[in-house]
């Protein structure tokens, strides 16, 4: 099979088609419900445990034994999540791995935030990950995260889903008054301190002080149990309101928020839970903070996974540090993140013959990275060869592309990171337009064939 430069959508019969749109439909409903990273984990892990996994950290509290197609996963302060099943060869001979984020580009609410100005009351908030500061304007706004107070308890936040709740803005220059404004470059003539969210107008009482922002702390004292210094000690995210919807007369296209990077995330998951028995171990990582470097506790860059994977070996074999080594060294990966899907509206931005388009299949994208490839990964020919054998047997639609003109800009991934233990990976995922936007836009027959090939890479690599 050649590099496929057509439209798949015609390649599908009536089962595929319903395949398809059975996995988009759920799809839609898990951008939905997981805008952040504390959902999505709470989300799979519940999904998960119907599929048969346990917390391997009561596994080992009981001092079990791991056996063979045994299920298992671990968390990181509600934020990444590892999902195993152990396979039939030691784990020193190397493991299966799909690795995702599950972090999108936000606002985050500051620790001291809640002030009133010109009878108008508002939350400070720092952005999060790359944005077009001007994209977040005059737009329908909610709230998720979590308010943990002094005794531990931890309250659910999320305001702006429902059709009773409110939603929030952050305002925008009316055009009338815009001259000025509208002469400014793109990225400057907003400053990332006027981003604050609006909500709330109304004051309290006529000799109040400060009536309004008193207002807003009535209410979240009477709905959550809050007080403000409680903000002290909250994770809270501004994230666009709305469901993921259909996109186009055709319904060929999903409408989301976050499709960075939870189209991968959600692919890599299905296929993980799909898969029946498993020959090497096989892994599923979903990550937080990818957006601002995998740092962290809860990034790829932490010990988390390679903790984990260690005691995995304690739970199923004899451990050793020199096995552990050999474990991680001997694994393959495939790190599932999005690519830049070719624009038609931006073409000069692209260079065509090596860029991913809408409904062509999955993306494999040997480097990543920024002009001179810096930051990247750049995976060996030889570990391509062996994908695409994969790929073609099992009838997977792909196609290779960069990431734009070599001068143009750039990205990364976790799968440098990943390649720092000696082992092949390969970035692979899924074409998105508007990436980063609060909205951003994805081919159903991309999403269909992107867990295709987590499958076959779960079963055959």
């Amino acid at each position: 099979m050649t590099v496929n430069k057509k439209s798949i959508w015609t390649e599908y019969n009536e089962d595929q088609k319903q395949e398809l749109n059975e996995i988009c439909e759920k799809y839609k409903d898990y951008l939905t419900t997981g805008k952040t990273e504390r959902e999505c984990v709470s989300i799979m892990i519940k999904e998960a445990e119907a599929c048969g996994y346990r917390n391997l950290k009561s596994i080992i509290q009981a001092k079990e034994k791991l056996n063979p197609q045994d299920r298992v996963y671990i968390e990181k302060m509600g934020k990444s999540v590892l999902f195993f099943q152990v396979g039939e060869e030691s784990l020193e001979q190397g493991m299966n791995i799909l690795g995702a984020h599950i972090d999108s580009p936000r606002l985050d609410v500051k620790q001291v935030p809640l002030y009133e100005k010109s009878e108008l009351a508002y939350l400070d908030a720092h952005y999060y990950g790359g944005i077009k500061k001007y994209q977040w304007l005059a737009i329908p706004l909610a709230i998720h995260g979590v308010v943990v107070k002094k005794d531990g308890t931890v309250v659910n936040i999320s305001i702006g889903e429902k059709e009773s709740d409110p939603v929030f803005v952050m305002s925008d220059l009316l055009v009338h008054l815009s001259s000025k404004q509208m002469k400014q470059n793109a990225g400057t003539f907003i400053d990332g301190e006027q981003m604050d969210l609006l909500i709330g107008n109304m004051p309290i009482g006529a000799e109040e002080k400060e009536s309004v922002k008193l207002c807003a702390l009535n209410i979240l004292s009477e709905a959550y149990g809050i007080a403000e210094e409680d903000f002290m000690s909250a994770e809270l995210e501004i994230v666009p309101a709305g469901a993921a919807r259909d996109c186009g007369l055709d319904r060929s296209m999903v409408m989301g928020y976050g499709q960075d990077d939870r189209v991968c995330a959600f692919t890599s998951f299905m296929a993980m839970m799909e898969l029946k028995k498993a020959r090497k171990t096989c892994c599923c990582i979903l990550t937080d903070k990818e957006e601002i470097g995998s740092v962290g506790a809860t990034g790829m860059h932490s010990r988390f996974f390679e903790n984990a994977v260690a005691e995995l070996l304690e739970c199923s074999e004899d451990y050793s540090e020199l096995r552990l080594r050999r474990a991680l060294e001997n694994s393959k990966m495939m790190s599932s993140d999005v690519s830049a899907a070719y624009d038609p509206m931006y073409a000069d931005v692209f260079e065509d013959k090596n860029s991913a388009y809408f409904s062509r299949g999955i993306v494999l994208n040997k480097y990543t990275g920024s002009r001179g490839k810096s930051g990247s990964n750049d995976a060996n020919p030889e570990y391509i060869a062996a994908l695409r054998a994969i790929l073609d047997k099992n009838g997977v639609y792909y196609q290779t592309a960069e990431l734009g003109r070599v001068d143009a800009g750039g990205g990364g991934t976790i799968a440098y990171i990943m390649a720092n233990y000696g082992m092949n990976v390969i970035d692979c995922g899924v074409a998105v337009l508007c990436m980063h936007a609060p909205w951003e836009v994805a081919s159903k027959a991309d999403i269909y064939e992107a867990v295709k090939c987590y499958r076959s890479f779960l079963k055959e690599a």
